[in-house]
C-alpha cells in the first residue's frame, strides 16, 4: 500500500514514499489511514526529509468513489474523518515534504500533493486538478485551507469552481505546480529538491517556519470543525440519490 525506500544525498536522510495501492491508487479507507500514520511517524524519524510519490498510472486519482457508493452511509462516515485527517498529517508534517508527480493527480490526489512544501510533476499527459463539485459533493475544509495555503486564496476558488484538470505546464502557470521536469528525472530531482531544503536549513527552525505559516490555515480549519457534519450529510445525501453513481458511469462512458 505505501513503500518505503531510504536514500542518503550528501549526508542528508531521505524518506521516499510511495503509493502501491490498486491502479491508480485511490484514497480509500485503508489508503488514508495508512497515510496519516506514516505521515505521523516520520515527524520523529531519523529521515530529515519526505518525498511522497505514486505508481506509474496515476500519482493519485483521488477518492475511490465506488468504494464509497458501495459502502453507503456507514462507510462515508468512517472514510472523510480519514480522508482529512490524512491531507492534515501530510500538511503538518514539520520536515520538508516533497510531491513527485508522477501522472495523473486528481480531487483528493491533488490536494495530497499540494499538502507539499515543493511539487514537482512528471512531463506528459498527466492530469491534475480538483473536479470534485463535477462529482457533486463538497471536500472537507482542511482540503480548501490546503488548496488557500497553495495558490492564493483567488487561485484556490477558481480552481475549485472551476472543477478542471490541468496539464503539467498549465499547473505550473497556475503555481498548482513549482516545476516540470523530465519523467525519467522526476525521482532524482525530487529528492533533491527534498536534500537541498533540509540540508540548507536547521531542522527545528524549518518546523518552527513551516508551522508558523501554516497557523492560519489550521486554525480556521479548527474554527470551522462543524462544516464537516455538512459535507458528510452532502455526500451521504448525493451518493443516495445516484449523482454520484451517475458522475461514476460518465466518466466511464468516456
Amino acid at each position: 500500500m505505501l513503500e518505503r525506500d531510504d536514500v542518503d544525498v550528501e549526508g542528508v536522510p531521505i524518506a521516499v514514499l510511495r503509493m502501491a495501492h490498486g491502479p491508480v491508487n485511490a484514497m480509500d479507507l485503508e489508503l488514508c489511514q495508512a497515510l496519516s500514520e506514516r505521515f505521523r511517524e516520520l515527524a520523529d524519524d531519523p529521515a530529515r526529509a519526505v518525498v511522497v510519490t505514486g505508481s506509474d498510472r496515476a500519482f493519485s486519482a483521488g477518492v475511490d468513489l465506488k468504494r464509497c457508493t458501495d459502502g453507503g452511509d456507514a462507510y462515508v462516515a468512517k472514510f472523510l474523518p480519514a480522508l482529512a485527517d490524512s491531507f492534515r498529517a501530510a500538511f503538518e508534517l514539520p520536515k520538508p515534504l516533497v510531491a513527485a508527480v508522477n501522472n495523473h493527480a486528481i480531487a483528493g490526489g491533488c490536494i495530497l500533493a499540494a499538502c507539499a512544501d515543493v511539487v514537482l510533476m512528471a512531463e506528459g499527459g498527466g492530469k491534475i486538478g480538483v473536479p470534485e463539485l463535477r462529482v457533486g459533493v463538497p471536500f472537507p475544509r482542511i482540503a480548501l485551507e490546503v488548496l488557500r495555503e497553495a495558490v492564493g486564496e483567488r487561485g484556490a476558488r477558481d480552481f475549485v469552481m472551476g472543477a478542471q484538470t490541468y496539464g503539467p505546464e498549465q499547473a505550473a502557470q497556475l503555481g498548482l505546480v513549482h516545476e516540470v521536469v523530465p519523467a525519467a528525472e522526476l525521482g532524482s530531482r525530487a529528492v533533491a529538491a527534498a536534500a537541498a531544503l533540509a540540508g540548507d536549513i536547521p531542522s527545528d527552525t524549518f518546523a518552527t517556519t513551516k508551522a508558523q505559516l501554516r497557523r492560519g490555515a489550521l486554525e480556521r480549519t479548527d474554527r470551522y470543525r462543524d462544516e464537516d457534519e455538512l459535507v458528510e450529510a452532502l455526500w451521504e445525501r448525493h451518493i443516495g440519490d445516484g449523482w454520484v453513481a451517475g458522475y461514476l458511469a460518465s466518466v466511464t462512458r468516456r
